[in-house]
Order: C-alpha cells, then structure tokens, then sequence
C-alpha cells in the first residue's frame, strides 16, 4: 500500500467552522528552496498540488482530503517528494575547493539510479529551507554507499550548511530527477565536455562503458578547469585513460603553459579556456560519428552548444545535463 503523507495539524472530529483551516494552509516556498535543476516534482509542484487538495478539503469541509498519497517506488530508497536521511560515512578531499562525501546504504542495496539521474539535498541555514542537486559519482550498481562531489562555495548558502557536517550526520535527499538513457553499444563514440563539478554525472557514465567487456563506445572527454591541482577525481581519470578506447583530453584556464606541466598531460592539452578551433581538433579526432554530453555552468554548456552548431554537429547528437 502506498505510504500517507498527512498534515501534522488535523483536527480530527471536528466540524468545518472549529476547524483553523489558515493554520493548514501550505506555505509557499521561497525560491532558495528550488534547487534550479528542472527537477519533476519541483517544491513548487508539489506545494502547488498540496494547496489544490487543502483548497478542496477546506470546501468540503473534511480534513482527511488533505492526506498526500506518494506513489510507490519498488525497492528504491529514494522518493522525489518527500526527503530521506542518509548517514554521512566519509569525508575526504579531492581538492583545495571540494570533498567527497560518502553515504551509508543498506549493505547489499545501491540506491537505485538510472545513468546521468541527480538528486536533491536539503539544508537548513539560518532558518532558510534550501535545495541543491547534485550527481553522485559513484557507479550507479555500487552497494553500500553513495558517493557525491561537492565543491565549496566562500558566499554559497548551502555551503554553509555542508562545512559544518561531520561523519555520522544524518543528511536529507530526494529524487532521483534527470538521467541519460543509455545501452552498451548504443553510439559509436561519446564526446564528454565538461567544466567544473559538471564532470560528476560524467563519470558513472564513464566506468559504465569501462566496466562492460561488450561494451565498445569509444570515449573522448574533455574536461576543463582552472589548473592541473583543480582535476576531480583525478586518480580515476588516470586510471581511466589506460583503457584502449578511452581518451581524455584537458583544458586549463589558468596554467601558464604546457611546459609547467607533467609530460604525460602535455600532448593533449590546451592553455587557456576551450574554444571552437580547439573543439574541432578534437572531433577531427573522434573515430566515429560522435554523439556529445555537455554538463558544466550555463554559460559553459550555451558555449558549447553555440560552438557545436558553428562546427555542424546536429543538435540531436548533443545532450544537455
């Protein structure tokens, strides 16, 4: 049976005219509650269809209307309604700016997403109800734990509320929202441009091929970012490159040049943000026809796309995160 969501209020037994109907009125979010991702329910959807139910309860004078069914979910440990506590295992580094974050699951349990899907993180910072999503990096069969990469904000709202963790807190998520429809085999080559934390839904996507024998897409990622020291998940991409049909290719924006760097990040590397004659080198290179994932800031991905276009990549080969 789906489980009841029910207002905490309800005056049971109790005729219309007793009833404080403004007290069980739903509050309106304010808008750092929505965690600007286009997630389906939005806190704005579901505050939407709560005060459709308490405006028909409140007519029908019946407070029982105003019970929330949530649909069920199968074995997932997650619902995009209504949020639950996760343990935090771990914290460890991954650069001067951003730590990974290790999730306890029940053991034998992953938590159940589809490649590319996100979730949400809810904080509370001086009394204000925020939302954030974020892709767990961590590959989407892992069971035990989730892992998620979060970069830290000086002025971020919910970074405030992210320092003060410590291992053994419980930390509230929902979803999973989004998501990449994938099968082995399904393109002949993915371009990867990320910038950025945009790198995280990349690389579940990433140790998917890797992990499948049968699987023989070839990868091309391009991963931007300021410097050599700012790589996530560095140890991974390096582990990664080693397979026969992956290759990566870098752009820092604040290195000096090629020479300061290590001899293995200098042959496919550029000095400087990505730009289009750099873009088409690199799909000059791909060895099939190349289907492109784009995920970093705004300004990133509407770069990306208007370069794709400028260089005669449709846009049904190019997916947005």
């Amino acid at each position: 049976m789906s489980p009841i969501i029910q207002c905490p209020a309800l005056h049971q037994g109790m005729c219309n005219n007793e009833i404080d109907w403004t007290s069980l009125k739903p509050v309106e979010p304010c808008a750092a509650q929505c965690c600007g991702s286009g997630c389906s329910p939005c806190v704005f959807d579901i505050y939407q269809a709560d005060l459709e139910r308490w405006e028909k309860a409140r007519e029908a004078g019946d407070t029982s209307l105003l019970t929330r069914q949530i649909a069920e979910a199968g074995d997932s440990l997650l619902s995009s309604e209504t949020f639950t506590f996760f343990q935090l295992l771990l914290v460890e580094q991954e650069t001067d700016d951003a730590n990974r974050y290790r999730f306890k699951l029940p053991s034998g349990r992953s938590l159940g997403l589809l490649l590319g899907q996100h979730i949400v993180l809810r904080g509370i910072v001086n009394g204000l109800d925020i939302q954030r999503a974020y892709t767990p990096i961590s590959r989407v069969d892992t069971k035990g734990y989730f892992d998620v990469l979060i970069k830290i904000y000086e002025q971020g709202l919910m970074s405030q509320h992210i320092v003060d963790w410590k291992e053994g807190d419980w930390i509230e998520w929902r979803g999973p929202f989004g998501g990449f429809s994938y099968k082995p085999n399904q393109y002949g080559e993915l371009l990867m441009l990320c910038s950025g934390t945009g790198i995280a839904p990349i690389l579940p996507i990433l140790g998917y091929v890797t992990d499948r024998e049968e699987d023989e897409t070839f990868i091309t990622l391009v991963v931007c970012c300021q410097t050599i020291g700012k790589i996530y998940t560095r140890s991974f991409l390096q582990e990664q490159a080693r397979f026969w049909n992956v290759r990566i290719f870098y752009a820092f924006s604040q290195e000096r040049s090629l020479e300061s760097l290590p001899m293995s990040y200098r042959e496919n590397t550029k000095i400087g943000r990505i730009d289009a004659v750099f873009l088409a080198r690199v799909l000059e290179t791909c060895r099939r026809e190349a289907h492109v994932l784009v995920c970093g800031s705004v300004k990133f991905s509407e770069d990306m796309v208007e370069m794709l276009k400028e260089l005669g990549q449709k846009d049904s080969s190019v997916f947005i995160f």
